[in-house]
Protein backbone atom coordinates (compact mmCIF):
# COMPACT_ATOMS: atom_id res chain seq x y z
CA UNK A 1 0.00 0.00 0.00
CA UNK A 2 2.90 2.38 1.51
CA UNK A 3 4.42 1.89 -2.57
CA UNK A 4 0.87 2.63 -4.32
CA UNK A 5 0.83 6.10 -2.36
CA UNK A 6 4.10 6.82 -3.26
CA UNK A 7 3.44 5.99 -6.96
CA UNK A 8 0.33 7.94 -6.76
CA UNK A 9 1.93 10.86 -5.34
CA UNK A 10 4.55 11.20 -7.79
CA UNK A 11 2.11 10.43 -10.72
CA UNK A 12 0.43 13.29 -9.12
CA UNK A 13 3.67 15.68 -8.59
CA UNK A 14 4.85 14.90 -12.64
CA UNK A 15 1.12 15.93 -13.74
CA UNK A 16 0.55 19.13 -11.68
CA UNK A 17 3.96 20.28 -12.77
CA UNK A 18 3.40 19.25 -16.78
CA UNK A 19 0.06 21.20 -16.07
CA UNK A 20 1.72 24.03 -15.33
CA UNK A 21 4.36 23.94 -18.01
CA UNK A 22 1.31 23.85 -20.58
CA UNK A 23 -0.46 26.43 -19.57
CA UNK A 24 2.23 28.68 -18.85
CA UNK A 25 3.38 27.61 -22.68
CA UNK A 26 -0.07 28.82 -23.55
CA UNK A 27 -0.07 31.93 -21.71
CA UNK A 28 3.05 32.66 -23.44
CA UNK A 29 1.89 31.74 -26.85
CA UNK A 30 -1.00 33.79 -26.25
CA UNK A 31 0.67 37.00 -25.61
CA UNK A 32 3.14 36.48 -28.33
CA UNK A 33 0.37 36.76 -30.54
CA UNK A 34 -1.47 39.61 -29.18
CA UNK A 35 2.12 41.48 -29.23
CA UNK A 36 2.69 40.45 -32.81
CA UNK A 37 -1.12 41.34 -34.04
CA UNK A 38 -0.10 44.73 -32.55
CA UNK A 39 2.42 45.22 -34.99
CA UNK A 40 2.82 47.64 -37.91
CA UNK A 41 2.34 45.21 -41.16
CA UNK A 42 4.59 47.05 -43.24
CA UNK A 43 7.75 46.46 -41.01
CA UNK A 44 9.50 43.40 -41.29
CA UNK A 45 10.48 42.24 -37.54
CA UNK A 46 13.43 39.63 -37.31
CA UNK A 47 11.64 36.17 -36.36
CA UNK A 48 12.76 35.45 -32.37
CA UNK A 49 14.64 32.19 -31.72
CA UNK A 50 12.69 30.11 -29.31
CA UNK A 51 14.31 28.05 -26.70
CA UNK A 52 14.35 24.17 -26.36
CA UNK A 53 11.83 24.21 -23.71
CA UNK A 54 9.48 26.94 -25.57
CA UNK A 55 10.10 25.40 -28.71
CA UNK A 56 9.17 21.68 -27.09
CA UNK A 57 5.75 23.23 -25.42
CA UNK A 58 4.74 24.70 -28.86
CA UNK A 59 5.29 21.54 -31.02
CA UNK A 60 3.25 20.02 -28.15
CA UNK A 61 0.33 22.43 -28.25
CA UNK A 62 -0.10 22.10 -32.02
CA UNK A 63 -0.09 18.22 -31.35
CA UNK A 64 -3.02 18.61 -30.19
CA UNK A 65 -4.63 17.77 -26.47
CA UNK A 66 -6.29 14.29 -28.03
CA UNK A 67 -3.40 11.85 -28.61
CA UNK A 68 -0.35 14.21 -27.28
CA UNK A 69 -2.38 13.91 -24.01
CA UNK A 70 -2.18 10.53 -23.62
CA UNK A 71 1.14 9.70 -24.70
CA UNK A 72 2.35 12.42 -21.78
CA UNK A 73 0.54 10.29 -19.41
CA UNK A 74 2.10 7.54 -20.73
CA UNK A 75 5.45 9.04 -19.89
CA UNK A 76 4.04 9.96 -16.51
CA UNK A 77 2.83 7.23 -15.48
CA UNK A 78 6.21 5.27 -16.73
CA UNK A 79 8.05 7.47 -15.03
CA UNK A 80 6.30 7.21 -11.76
CA UNK A 81 6.67 3.33 -11.94
CA UNK A 82 10.55 3.43 -12.90
CA UNK A 83 11.31 6.11 -9.98
CA UNK A 84 9.74 4.10 -7.86
CA UNK A 85 11.66 0.62 -8.38
CA UNK A 86 14.80 2.39 -9.18
CA UNK A 87 14.50 3.60 -5.06
CA UNK A 88 13.10 0.20 -3.79
CA UNK A 89 16.15 -1.55 -5.72
CA UNK A 90 18.32 0.83 -4.41
CA UNK A 91 17.30 0.14 -0.97
CA UNK A 92 17.44 -3.35 -1.21
CA UNK A 93 20.93 -3.46 -2.80
CA UNK A 94 22.69 -4.31 0.13
CA UNK A 95 26.94 -5.14 0.98
CA UNK A 96 26.97 -9.50 0.60
CA UNK A 97 30.62 -9.80 1.58
CA UNK A 98 29.90 -7.76 5.13
CA UNK A 99 26.74 -9.30 5.52
CA UNK A 100 27.77 -12.78 5.03
CA UNK A 101 30.98 -11.77 7.31
CA UNK A 102 28.63 -10.81 10.23
CA UNK A 103 26.81 -13.62 9.76
CA UNK A 104 29.94 -15.89 10.07
CA UNK A 105 31.35 -14.27 12.77
CA UNK A 106 27.55 -14.74 14.67
CA UNK A 107 27.22 -18.52 13.44
CA UNK A 108 30.97 -18.70 15.41
CA UNK A 109 30.48 -16.89 18.30
CA UNK A 110 26.90 -17.01 19.21
CA UNK A 111 25.19 -19.69 17.35
CA UNK A 112 21.95 -19.65 15.05
CA UNK A 113 20.20 -17.03 17.26
CA UNK A 114 23.00 -14.77 16.60
CA UNK A 115 22.90 -15.04 13.27
CA UNK A 116 19.65 -14.89 12.78
CA UNK A 117 19.31 -12.11 14.79
CA UNK A 118 21.94 -10.17 12.36
CA UNK A 119 19.98 -10.86 9.37
CA UNK A 120 16.57 -9.12 11.56
CA UNK A 121 18.31 -5.87 12.06
CA UNK A 122 20.01 -5.95 8.59
CA UNK A 123 17.51 -4.59 5.17
CA UNK A 124 17.78 -6.39 1.86
CA UNK A 125 16.51 -9.56 0.22
CA UNK A 126 19.63 -10.85 0.70
CA UNK A 127 19.34 -11.02 4.48
CA UNK A 128 15.64 -11.76 4.05
CA UNK A 129 17.40 -15.09 2.58
CA UNK A 130 19.54 -16.16 4.81
CA UNK A 131 16.92 -15.40 7.52
CA UNK A 132 14.83 -18.33 5.26
CA UNK A 133 17.61 -20.73 5.58
CA UNK A 134 19.01 -19.86 9.10
CA UNK A 135 15.36 -20.48 10.80
CA UNK A 136 15.58 -24.03 8.94
CA UNK A 137 18.92 -25.34 10.78
CA UNK A 138 17.02 -27.83 12.72
CA UNK A 139 15.71 -29.99 9.77
CA UNK A 140 18.43 -30.18 8.21
CA UNK A 141 20.51 -29.01 5.00
CA UNK A 142 17.81 -30.24 2.82
CA UNK A 143 15.20 -28.37 4.27
CA UNK A 144 17.60 -25.25 4.35
CA UNK A 145 17.94 -25.45 0.30
CA UNK A 146 14.48 -25.46 0.09
CA UNK A 147 13.64 -22.98 1.94
CA UNK A 148 16.62 -20.96 0.41
CA UNK A 149 15.36 -21.71 -3.50
CA UNK A 150 11.56 -20.67 -2.38
CA UNK A 151 12.16 -17.48 -0.69
CA UNK A 152 14.55 -16.45 -3.23
CA UNK A 153 11.74 -16.85 -6.04
CA UNK A 154 9.64 -14.69 -3.51
CA UNK A 155 11.90 -12.04 -3.66
CA UNK A 156 12.92 -11.69 -7.32
CA UNK A 157 8.96 -11.59 -7.85
CA UNK A 158 9.37 -8.38 -5.30
CA UNK A 159 12.30 -7.03 -7.37
CA UNK A 160 10.23 -7.25 -10.76
CA UNK A 161 7.07 -5.98 -9.22
CA UNK A 162 5.53 -3.15 -11.46
CA UNK A 163 7.86 -3.65 -14.41
CA UNK A 164 6.52 -4.89 -17.02
CA UNK A 165 4.34 -1.52 -16.73
CA UNK A 166 7.25 0.12 -17.89
CA UNK A 167 7.65 -2.05 -21.18
CA UNK A 168 3.99 -1.89 -21.44
CA UNK A 169 4.07 1.93 -21.74
CA UNK A 170 7.11 2.11 -24.08
CA UNK A 171 5.24 -0.24 -26.61
CA UNK A 172 2.14 2.00 -25.80
CA UNK A 173 3.61 5.66 -26.58
CA UNK A 174 4.92 5.03 -30.31
CA UNK A 175 1.50 3.00 -31.40
CA UNK A 176 -0.52 6.06 -30.16
CA UNK A 177 1.63 8.03 -31.57
CA UNK A 178 1.55 6.61 -35.32
CA UNK A 179 -2.36 6.57 -34.68
CA UNK A 180 -2.72 10.10 -34.09
CA UNK A 181 -0.83 10.07 -37.41
CA UNK A 182 -2.75 8.14 -39.18
CA UNK A 183 -5.89 9.95 -37.84
CA UNK A 184 -4.06 13.26 -39.37
CA UNK A 185 -3.75 11.95 -42.29
CA UNK A 186 -6.74 10.51 -42.82
CA UNK A 187 -8.41 14.60 -41.60
CA UNK A 188 -5.76 16.27 -43.88
CA UNK A 189 -7.36 14.23 -46.95
CA UNK A 190 -10.73 14.58 -46.06
CA UNK A 191 -10.13 18.55 -46.09
CA UNK A 192 -8.30 18.00 -49.77
CA UNK A 193 -12.16 16.05 -50.51
CA UNK A 194 -13.95 18.73 -49.26
CA UNK A 195 -12.15 21.55 -51.18
CA UNK A 196 -11.44 19.80 -54.46
CA UNK A 197 -8.34 21.10 -54.82
CA UNK A 198 -4.65 19.71 -54.05
CA UNK A 199 -3.69 23.01 -52.38
CA UNK A 200 -0.26 22.71 -50.38
CA UNK A 201 -1.84 24.84 -47.66
CA UNK A 202 -4.29 22.42 -46.89
CA UNK A 203 -2.14 19.26 -46.63
CA UNK A 204 0.92 20.74 -44.76
CA UNK A 205 -0.78 21.84 -41.37
CA UNK A 206 -2.79 18.34 -41.17
CA UNK A 207 0.42 16.55 -41.92
CA UNK A 208 2.84 18.46 -39.39
CA UNK A 209 0.10 18.31 -36.62
CA UNK A 210 -0.34 14.32 -37.47
CA UNK A 211 3.45 14.29 -37.51
CA UNK A 212 4.42 15.20 -34.03
CA UNK A 213 2.40 12.87 -32.00
CA UNK A 214 4.60 10.17 -33.65
CA UNK A 215 7.83 12.31 -33.14
CA UNK A 216 6.96 12.46 -29.02
CA UNK A 217 5.63 8.74 -29.11
CA UNK A 218 8.95 7.95 -30.17
CA UNK A 219 10.63 10.44 -27.23
CA UNK A 220 8.55 9.07 -24.83
CA UNK A 221 9.81 5.19 -25.37
CA UNK A 222 13.27 6.51 -25.65
CA UNK A 223 13.29 7.73 -22.37
CA UNK A 224 11.57 5.15 -20.69
CA UNK A 225 13.22 2.49 -22.08
CA UNK A 226 16.69 3.97 -21.05
CA UNK A 227 15.05 3.69 -17.18
CA UNK A 228 14.12 0.19 -18.23
CA UNK A 229 17.09 -0.83 -19.22
CA UNK A 230 18.87 0.37 -15.70
CA UNK A 231 15.97 -1.35 -13.75
CA UNK A 232 16.71 -4.81 -15.47
CA UNK A 233 20.15 -4.30 -14.73
CA UNK A 234 19.87 -3.35 -11.26
CA UNK A 235 17.21 -6.35 -10.60
CA UNK A 236 19.92 -8.77 -12.50
CA UNK A 237 22.56 -7.39 -10.37
CA UNK A 238 20.44 -8.02 -6.69
CA UNK A 239 19.70 -11.32 -8.11
CA UNK A 240 23.16 -12.79 -8.81
CA UNK A 241 24.36 -11.52 -5.32
CA UNK A 242 21.08 -13.53 -3.96
CA UNK A 243 21.89 -16.94 -6.00
CA UNK A 244 25.91 -16.56 -4.62
CA UNK A 245 24.93 -15.28 -1.03
CA UNK A 246 22.66 -18.57 -1.00
CA UNK A 247 25.62 -20.68 -2.13
CA UNK A 248 27.89 -19.13 0.56
CA UNK A 249 25.35 -19.85 3.22
CA UNK A 250 24.73 -23.49 2.56
CA UNK A 251 28.73 -23.76 2.51
CA UNK A 252 28.93 -21.99 6.07
CA UNK A 253 26.17 -23.95 7.61
CA UNK A 254 28.01 -27.23 6.10
CA UNK A 255 31.56 -26.01 7.71
CA UNK A 256 29.75 -24.75 11.39
CA UNK A 257 27.97 -28.75 10.82
CA UNK A 258 31.29 -30.22 10.96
Amino acid sequence: MKRLFSILAITGMMAFGTVNATTNASTTAAATTVVTTTQDDGADAPAEELGFHQELKKRFIEGGPGFMGIVLLCLILGLAIAIERIIFLNLSTTNTKKLTQEVEDALNSGGVEAAKEVCRNTKGPVASIYYQGLDRTDEGLDAVEKAVVAYGGVQMGQLEKNVSWISLFIALAPMLGFMGTVIGMIAAFDKIEAAGDMQPSLVAGGIKVALLTTVFGLVVAMILQVFYNYIIAKIDSIVNNMEDASITLMDLLIRNKK
